[in-house]
């Protein structure tokens, strides 16, 4: 049996932009199972890309679902942004909405109205920071080396087929030619301005505090805490004081598992991203709206 892939997204690439849909995951037994909803410019600049993530783990059924959330720019796949979390409800049984806020200030990651993530561009950063303009994509795909506890939990071919829904995209950004020889450099300054002044790229009083309450109860490793694999903090790393007490010096909750075996899971999961780029493609423009 074959795995089910979810239709491709958008042709076009865009310079920075919102990025959300509804998404329902696959029931049942799905250990082993990526379902990925991220941007990505790697089918254009393979050695260089950029990409913003949230990749489901899959789920051994009865157990809470864990993602997570990743950034790379200018091919940094080397040096993994990964932050790891539990789902607060069952994404199987019902339809939530995921966005990615991506301009050149910041960077927030959504579930439903509450931002779990934000990542602001720093100077130190360089390249790190994504840049290049970037397409929309969904996929899934056997990661059973690495997604489930660790790769513990294989997919189970019993289960098939494994389906993602999808409906309600939004797309708000700025089309652009990634490749062109001269590009204009204020072709989308006027989209940028608009996407600024947007409800979803201002985390309000209230935001803030819905998302120190996500990352408090269900966020279980964070790569600024992560001293082995980073002995020097990355630059755009902002170190709160209560995760610092909570997370140590290896990123993970003390009772989450082997920092080893972590370390040893981004090894592969950069090693089986990097196969999945070469199943994916780009969603039809008519499915995006502004």
């Amino acid at each position: 049996m074959a795995i089910s892939f979810v239709p491709p997204m958008t042709v076009a690439m865009y310079q920075h932009g919102f990025f959300s849909a509804k998404i329902k995951l696959p029931a049942d037994y799905t250990a082993g199972i990526v379902v990925a909803f991220y941007t990505s410019n790697a089918d254009v600049f393979q050695k260089n890309h950029d990409e913003l993530d949230f990749e489901f783990l899959g789920n051994v059924e009865g157990k809470p679902w864990k993602f997570q959330t990743n950034m790379y720019g200018n091919g940094s796949t080397n040096r993994g942004r990964e932050e790891r979390y539990n789902l607060w409800f069952d994404p199987s049984k019902e339809f939530h909405r995921y966005s990615i806020l991506w301009t050149a200030k910041n960077i927030i990651f959504y579930i439903d109205e509450v931002p779990i993530r934000e990542v602001v561009r720093v100077d130190e950063m360089g390249g790190d920071y994504p840049s290049k303009p970037m397409a929309l994509y969904a996929t899934i795909w056997d990661a059973s080396s690495w997604a489930t506890n660790g790769g513990k939990h294989k997919v189970d071919y019993r289960y098939a087929p494994f389906s993602s829904e999808f409906k309600e995209l939004v797309l708000d950004g700025c089309p652009m030619d990634p490749i062109q020889e001269f590009p204009n450099s204020t072709a989308c300054s006027d989209d940028a301005a608009w996407l600024d002044g947007r409800d979803y790229a201002i985390i309000t009083p209230i935001r803030r505090a819905a998302m120190r309450k996500f990352r408090q109860h269900y966020m279980y490793y964070a790569y600024c805490y992560d001293k082995l694999r980073y002995p020097i903090t990355p630059p755009e790393c902002v170190i709160d004081p209560i995760e610092k007490e909570r997370f140590q010096e290896s990123g993970r909750l003390r009772y989450g598992g082997s920092h080893r075996k972590e370390a040893k899971v981004a090894k592969i999961t950069r090693a089986a991203r990097r196969k999945r780029r070469s199943r994916a493609a780009s969603i039809p423009n008519d499915q995006a709206s502004k």
